[in-house]
Parts: structure tokens; C-alpha cells; sequence
């Protein structure tokens, strides 16, 4: 362990982070290029083939970033992706970025440090850069925009050279340090755990720009909601955010364990998947009356808006099943890109589609602050050190897990980085482990 490292988890002031020299290689958990075609013709391409956790070097800082040392981040979906090499190996985004010279040239490696969900303390910070200071506790937004870029002061996600960090960039958030801009950085809710904290970002504002935002589906106090995977890491934020908007949150999920979760997130009404019958895009409209059916019998009426990321699977459902006028609002697609879905429900109800993407560092503030005031809660059904990102990874592949799934990076066990003890004791360990008693722990 580095001489950093160490005063890092001791809690050094910054004034002694300050002083104490960056270390020239650090552990991380990445890829290498010359695994990209070691799935072919697999049928399990199973990430713990992939993902590797040794050390890489220490890139050069840019003026506008800061360096933090991560205590703990969390496996996304696009974790799974990047090590399974589809749809596209993310070496070629990187050779792309790279070809734009200065430092972005950086990230063109033979390896790619992934990783889009971070909490640390900065340890350095760029000459350029005016609002954060060695020794702050920060986490981190999976956008990184081009703040020169005229687009994206009306709104960072329609900046054209927006990335996904850690995905579409290297030196991710599954590492001991990474290499973050400072308009990706946000103030740490300071009773969260560093577990806690890592997990309440990507997903969350996703989640917020979605449903709450202008630029989403803006829902209002008594909307019914149709929330596909209300267990898993967007869908968890997702029930939270319409419960305590006023509305009314359906959830649909894959299995009665799952279900128990969905309640205790504030459902008020849960469907196993499996009564549904989906088959594919050729059953949906069958699916869809089903799954109105069950809606109607609930709750009187039909969904005003219908939570979408699985995709393939789900999104002629979600066409066919809102109201008129109603809207599907979309940010992903993990069973499959290519939707097909009935147009004539679609423009002969007047309904629309919203695409959306990550969350700009305003609708994060917004969703960071509801953390901060207890308004939201991190929902984690397991931690694993980061020498076993693999297992993680695979979890989330397989989808073994609720909510999100932790991963400690610097930090040697759970339970650190709380600096306001007061706040979390008023909300108790019941709100804080909504999972407490009804799912077992992976730890």
C-alpha cells in the first residue's frame, strides 16, 4: 500500500494529502485490449473471464480534473457490456477519443479502467480547477461534458461530446484513483456511507431526469406509473421518486422475492413478470391487455407514464399499455436495442416516446440533495471488495441481485466515511437498509 493510500484511509486532513506524493501505478479493475475477441463464438460470455484487477499507471492530470482516491463505486450495466465486448468493444471508443490529441490521447490504452459510480476524497486538483480543494469527499456524475461546448449550457446531456465516464472514457471509478473533470463532481451526503454514497449516483439521476425533470416525463402528484424492473438498480430510484412525488407506482418484476422489494420501495401495486406471458415483440399486444387488466383492477385506470430500460423485451408493452397521451420514457435497453411496437396505438392516442440519457450535473444536484435530506434512500443487496469485481459484475450479468451492487475500492470495510453521525441516526437503520429482512446480504 502507497504512502497515499494509507493517510487517505486514516482520514488525513487535506493539508497532509496535499504534501504526500501521487503514486506512480495504482490497482485497478479494467480490461485489456488484446481480450476483445476471447468470447467468440461463446455462449456464456462470463465476465469474470474478462475482468481483470491489477495495476495500471497514474495518468497525467489535465487543468480542468481532479485525482480522488475512491473509496467505494458500484457495477452498472455498462460494467457488464464493456466486459463482454458488445455491442461494440469499448477500445474503440477510446481510439476515438484518443485521436483528438492533448490529454485526451490519455485515454487510448491497452487497457480501460472501468467504472462509472465513485465516492472518494479529492487528492489533487488541476490548475484550472476553482471549487473543490485537496480533502473534500465528493462523488461522482457518470457525464462528461465539454463545458465549451455551446450546447451544453442549455443542458449537458445534448452536448455532442458528452461520455459516459468510465465507459466511453478510461480511468473509471472501479479503481484506487480516478481521474474525474470538476464539472463531474458533487458534494458527498455526508451521513451516506462511502458504499452508500457510491451507489446513489448514476442510477438515481437517471432515474430523476426520467421521471421528475423537464427534459423527462415531468410526473405529477396522483400519476400512475408503470416501472419495468422496479427491483433493480434504476427501478429501485424509480419507485422511490414517484412515491414521494404523489404518485401512484406499479412495478413489474421477476420473481416474489423481488416483489417484497418492490413493496417496501413504496409500490402500490407489484406483477411477476410471468404473468404477463412475454414472449417477444409478436406477444406484446396480448402481454399489454393482460398487464392493462391487472392495472385497471388495481387501481382504476391506466398508467400515465411507463418507465422503460429493458428494451427489447418490455417496450411494445409499454407503447400499448399508457393511456392516451400518455408516455414511454426510455434510457436503455438490456435485452435488446432493436424495439418494435404497434405505431397505430401509438400516434392514434396521441402518446409519446421520451429518450433519455444519464442525468446533466443540475438534475443530479437536485437528485443528490434528496439523498441529503433523506427523502431517498440507497437500496444495496451486496458488497464485494474490489479484488473481486468479477463476481460483482457477473451478479449484476445475471441478474442476481436488487437495487444496486457495491463495490469497496480503497475502503477496508463497510460502514466508513459517515461525518454526520446525527443525520443518520434520525433516520434510522430501517430507512437507510430498506432491504433489512426481506433480502439477503451479499457481503
Amino acid at each position: 500500500m502507497d504512502s497515499l493510500t494509507e493517510a487517505v484511509i486514516d482520514g488525513a486532513p487535506g493539508e497532509e494529502l496535499a504534501r504526500i506524493r501521487i503514486p506512480t501505478e495504482f490497482v485497478a479493475g479494467h480490461l485489456r485490449v488484446e481480450d476483445v475477441d476471447m468470447f467468440a463464438g461463446m455462449a456464456d460470455k462470463d465476465v469474470r473471464k474478462s475482468l481483470r484487477v491489477g495495476p495500471v499507471p497514474m495518468p497525467e492530470l489535465a487543468p480542468d480534473e481532479v485525482l480522488v482516491a475512491v473509496m467505494a463505486s458500484s457495477i452498472n450495466y455498462n460494467t457488464v457490456w464493456s466486459a463482454i465486448f458488445e455491442p461494440l468493444p469499448t477500445f474503440d471508443f477510446l481510439r476515438r477519443y484518443g485521436r483528438e490529441g492533448g490529454f485526451a490521447s490519455r485515454h487510448d490504452r491497452p487497457f480501460h479502467v472501468l467504472g462509472s459510480d465513485a465516492a472518494g476524497v479529492v487528492v489533487r486538483t488541476g490548475a484550472g480547477v476553482r471549487r473543490w480543494k485537496v480533502g473534500d469527499h465528493v462523488v461522482a456524475s457518470a457525464v462528461a461534458v465539454d463545458e465549451q461546448e455551446p450546447a451544453t449550457h442549455w443542458d449537458g446531456m445534448l452536448g455532442s461530446r458528452q461520455r459516459a465516464w468510465g465507459y466511453e472514457t478510461n480511468f473509471g471509478g472501479l479503481a484506487h484513483y480516478t481521474v474525474l473533470r470538476a464539472s463531474q463532481v458533487l458534494p458527498k451526503p455526508p451521513h451516506l456511507t462511502w458504499e452508500e454514497a457510491a451507489t446513489a449516483t448514476q442510477c438515481a439521476g437517471t432515474a430523476y431526469r426520467m421521471l421528475v425533470s423537464d427534459r423527462g416525463a415531468r410526473i405529477k402528484q396522483g400519476d400512475v406509473v408503470l416501472i419495468w424492473g422496479a427491483a433493480g438498480g434504476l427501478g429501485v430510484f424509480a419507485a422511490q421518486l414517484v412515491k414521494n412525488g404523489g404518485g401512484i407506482p406499479v412495478g413489474v418484476v421477476s420473481s416474489e422475492e423481488k416483489a417484497a422489494v418492490a413493496r417496501r420501495l413504496g409500490c402500490d401495486v407489484v406483477v411477476n413478470r410471468e404473468e404477463l406471458g412475454i414472449g417477444g415483440p409478436e406477444t406484446s399486444i396480448e402481454a399489454g391487455k393482460r398487464l392493462g387488466r391487472i392495472i385497471r383492477r388495481e387501481v382504476g385506470e391506466d398508467p400515465h407514464v411507463a418507465f422503460d430500460y429493458t428494451g427489447r423485451a418490455t417496450f411494445g408493452i409499454s407503447v400499448f399499455v399508457v393511456r392516451r397521451g400518455g408516455a414511454v420514457v426510455t434510457c436503455g435497453s438490456s435485452s435488446g436495442y432493436q424495439h418494435e411496437y404497434d405505431n397505430r396505438y401509438l400516434w392514434m392516442n396521441v402518446k409519446r416516446i421520451i429518450g433519455s440519457h444519464g442525468a446533466n450535473l443540475q438534475e443530479l444536484y437536485e437528485c443528490i440533495r434528496l439523498f441529503r435530506l433523506g427523502h431517498l434512500m440507497p437500496v444495496i443487496s451486496a458488497v464485494y471488495p474490489l479484488a473481486e469485481v468479477g463476481e460483482a459484475t457477473r451478479l449484476v450479468q445475471t441478474n442476481g441481485h436488487v437495487g444496486k451492487v457495491g463495490v469497496l475500492c480503497m475502503a477496508p470495510e463497510r460502514g466508513m466515511g459517515v461525518t454526520d453521525a446525527e443525520t443518520r441516526a434520525r433516520l434510522g437503520p430501517e430507512r437507510l437498509d430498506p432491504l433489512a429482512g426481506i433480502w439477503k446480504h451479499r457481503n
